[in-house]
């Protein structure tokens, strides 16, 4: 529809639909799709969450000259996700303006949505996989051949059965949960939905009151998950999706974790809240007809002294940050503290 919006959102109650393209860019290549560097490009939008978790994760293992990367505009119209930011709105690599098109070369008339994260066959256009779930546990455990030296292990095999644990119930009750409140159609849907949020996010204060990270005494791929969601709590879903009993600054505890990951190279240098509140202000018109984007919050906190080194823990294990970011992929300074 005109003006980018999508009346659809706030109309029907929130389901978090399953990926459809779910072949894996494996080492061994045993779905017909191996790990080739410069093969493959993931797109993505800096304004969502699901999405948000691919771009941790390619700057902390050191996988941005192995697969390349396309960012669509926050602001999407009925035709979803487009490349109006690129010159002639169009991707300069894929040479197209919607990332539905590289879903129609892989399927014809596919009917479910089109949705970032996405990884594209470059030589061929079409999508790989939408599988937001498995995307950066490969990223982890399969591209470890093209990992940056000092990469950090994301997915340790020891602890992999507690943070599966963690993951399902932030994704359940945390990363599902500000859409299940946001979306909601009646109050009861969007009180129960609410309190499951607050609950996990309080059991969750608790559990890193004493500890840096999530699991372990490293960042995991539990933290992105959870990062990803956080980092967008008081510029949208505070009040865009009505997930008000409290804001992330009032939290000590989550507040400071944020902040941590946030000043942590290979996290904040990703997000960018212009892109994230004019996404989710400008997009979802069913909750937001007049598409006005809200001025605040000052994100000048961001930067503000966290303290959770006193906690120890040893942010890329026995590796090393990741570098600088590369000049064409720095986010804007309208985007930035």
């Amino acid at each position: 529809m005109s003006g980018g919006g999508n009346t659809a959102y706030g109309r029907k109650s929130f389901q978090r639909s399953k990926a459809h393209f779910t072949d894996r860019i494996t080492a061994d290549g045993r779905d017909g799709w191996p790990v080739e560097a410069g093969r493959y490009r993931l797109v993505v939008s800096r304004a969502c969450p699901w999405a948000s978790r691919s771009l941790v994760s390619r700057r902390l293992l050191g996988l941005e000259s192995a697969l390349s990367l396309a960012v669509a505009d926050p602001i999407q119209d009925d035709r979803s996700w487009r490349f109006t930011l690129d010159p002639e709105g169009r991707d300069p690599v894929l040479g197209i303006a919607f990332l539905s098109e590289a879903y129609d070369r892989r399927e014809t008339d596919y009917p479910g949505g089109v949705s970032v994260p996405a990884i594209v066959d470059v030589p061929s256009g079409r999508l790989v996989t939408n599988d937001y779930q498995r995307i950066t546990l490969d990223l982890a455990t399969e591209w470890t051949a093209l990992h940056r030296e000092g990469a950090p292990d994301l997915y340790p095999e020891p602890l992999r059965d507690e943070i599966d644990a963690v993951m399902a119930d932030i994704y359940e009750d945390v990363n599902n949960g500000v859409y299940r409140a946001g979306f909601a159609t009646g109050q009861e849907e969007y009180e129960g939905a609410c309190a499951r949020l607050f609950r996990r996010l309080e059991l969750l204060a608790d559990r890193l009151a004493g500890q840096r990270y999530l699991v372990g005494d490293t960042i995991t791929e539990a933290d992105i998950r959870l990062f990803t969601t956080l980092v967008r709590f008081d510029a949208a879903y505070h009040g865009h999706f009505k997930c008000n009993r409290w804001k992330l600054t009032e939290n000590q505890v989550l507040w400071a974790y944020v902040r941590d990951l946030y000043q942590t190279p290979g996290f904040g240098d990703t997000v960018d809240f212009d892109h994230i509140k004019r996404h989710y202000y400008q997009v979802h018109s069913g909750i937001n007809p007049t598409g006005i984007v809200p001025l605040g919050p000052d994100t000048a906190g961001w930067l503000t002294p966290h303290h959770r080194e006193e906690l120890g823990g040893r942010p890329f294990g026995d590796g090393t940050p990741p570098g600088p970011v590369p000049q064409a992929e720095e986010v804007p300074a309208r985007g930035r503290p």
